[in-house]
């Protein structure tokens, strides 16, 4: 994994520019549901899934890091997490997302980086 959980891993198979949305999503074991929005912005890239049925609509933001491939034949991500854990995951908040650092720091520890920006933590 990066240094930084808002980066992509160099071994994740991402095509910089290439448009995720609509991709499936699919966890450790099984498909989650699918990318409604990514962002490629350096230090800052990110997957909002929308896992349809299965947690009944609801919205989750993954942070780049947790992308372990991507197949674009196939049209899916794949993700280092199981379906719980994304299931467990706070809800996506897109007022929240947009410059509140204490949301991204409640991601960082739920994703086991301590916090946000700093890197795995010790």
């Amino acid at each position: 994994m990066t240094g930084n959980m808002w980066s992509y891993d160099s071994t994740a198979g991402r095509l910089a520019g290439a448009d995720l949305s609509g991709y499936k999503v699919e966890a450790t074991d099984g498909s989650i549901g699918k990318v409604d929005k990514h962002s490629d912005e350096a230090d800052a890239a990110y997957l909002v899934v929308d896992t349809g049925v299965w947690i009944f609509g609801k919205e989750v933001l993954l942070p780049a890091s947790m992308v372990v491939g991507i197949d674009p034949d196939e049209r899916k991500v794949f993700v280092g997490r199981t379906k719980q854990e994304i299931k467990d995951a706070p809800e996506f908040d897109r007022d929240k997302h947009l410059g509140n650092q204490s949301y991204h720091d409640e991601l960082g520890i739920y994703y086991g980086t301590g916090t946000a920006f700093g890197g795995p933590h010790t």
